[in-house]
């Protein structure tokens, strides 16, 4: 199950009360005060684990508390300080205030960590009011509570690549093909219900993170269809590509509605950078052309085939380069410092039908 939304209930452990005490010794008839300090109450922390992909844990438990601290004691013993609570959660969670809104912060990086609900400070014992004019004082601090609240996390994952494109427009076998992933690939829209995370390998050691998520159809941005609620997960990505297949009976036209959908939905989204991606070539003809698309803005066009992998090692190096463009640091972009691939030049990128189709015509013979 992918969850993606969640709010909880945590409180920091309780501070342990001060200790009223006096020295009882024998030869020493006025020892003075002795109350220790309480101990400090438990953190509730949130810490980034990059082997989680989803907030499913927390569907199953909405409240974590942490222990008090301990009572401080006589002969000056300070109460133990009590243990962190630990909760983990994956890369990209958002973490907000439930009922202020107020944004907390967010995890990006595996060992991050955020106290989300501080532990109560520890009382002072009946030793630490000691003064001069004051020796024997008989009053002591009871320990501060701790922090208690709602949060509602919020999972955004992170990716360097989005798929984005109508259902059956071929993003989960896309995905199948240049992954390990093993997204539900099948003829009827909608197959894909939650968002899928496939890392894609390339030669010496380069590798990119490709998001899939559910089919967008119009109205998406208002919430219809599965769309509106996971386009959340595409707006960390560093590139955008728009799956249309090569048999779209108006591709221009689903080119516009997807750029007019992602526009909606967010501005900042919308300019993200692009490129058009013309799926499922073999189902054209021999003989046939891929159809003419006319990108607003886009970096590239490519026409593949995930079952027969024709034209995908184009894309894949294409995509890397934007990646690695955008990875980089802003000084390096500007000088220049980033990797390309002398021999799969940015742009269009689409084959002629004679030399998509000659391997096809050699099995065939």
């Amino acid at each position: 199950m992918f969850v993606d939304k969640v709010t909880i209930r945590v409180e920091g452990g309780t501070g342990g009360s001060g200790a009223e005490a006096f020295r009882r010794e024998a030869m020493n008839p006025r020892g003075g005060p002795s109350g220790g300090d309480g101990g400090d109450g438990g953190d509730v922390v949130l810490v980034c684990d990059p082997q989680l992909s989803t907030l499913l844990d927390f569907k199953y438990r909405a409240e974590y508390r942490a222990e008090r601290g301990g009572h401080g004691e006589g002969n000056d013993r300070a109460g133990r300080d009590s243990e962190d609570v630990e909760l983990r959660a994956p890369p990209g969670t958002i973490v907000r205030d439930a009922e202020t809104g107020e944004l907390l912060g967010e995890l990006l990086h595996e060992g991050e960590r955020m106290v989300i609900a501080a532990g109560g400070r520890g009382g002072r014992g009946n030793a630490q009011f000691a003064t001069p004019t004051r020796q024997a004082p008989t009053y002591w601090e009871p320990g501060e509570p701790g922090v208690i609240r709602k949060i509602e996390l919020t999972l955004k994952l992170i990716a360097d690549v989005g798929l984005v494109g109508k259902p059956n427009a071929g993003k989960s076998t896309f995905l199948a093909a240049v992954s390990a992933a093993r997204p539900k690939v099948a003829d009827y829209p909608f197959t894909t219900l939650t968002p899928n995370l496939g890392v894609v390998e390339l030669s010496d050691f380069r590798t990119f993170v490709v998001a899939d998520i559910p089919g967008i159809i119009q109205g998406a941005h208002e919430g219809r269809g599965l769309g509106h609620r996971f386009l959340q997960h595409i707006e960390r990505t560093r590139t955008l590509a728009l799956l249309i297949p090569s048999d779209d009976p108006d591709p221009q036209a689903t080119y516009a509605e997807l750029r007019e959908e992602l526009a909606r939905y967010s501005g900042e989204l919308s300019d993200r950078p692009h490129c058009i991606v013309l799926t499922k070539a073999d189902l054209l003809p021999p003989d046939g052309e891929p159809p003419a698309i006319r990108g607003d803005g886009a970096w590239g066009v490519f026409t593949i085939s995930s079952v027969t992998w024709w034209g995908v090692d184009a894309l894949l190096e294409a995509l890397w380069v934007q990646v690695a463009r955008r990875r980089a640091s802003p000084e390096e972009r500007a000088a220049g410092q980033t990797e390309r691939s002398a021999d799969r030049p940015i742009g269009d990128t689409t084959p002629s039908s004679e030399e998509a189709w000659w391997n096809l015509a050699e099995e065939e013979a």
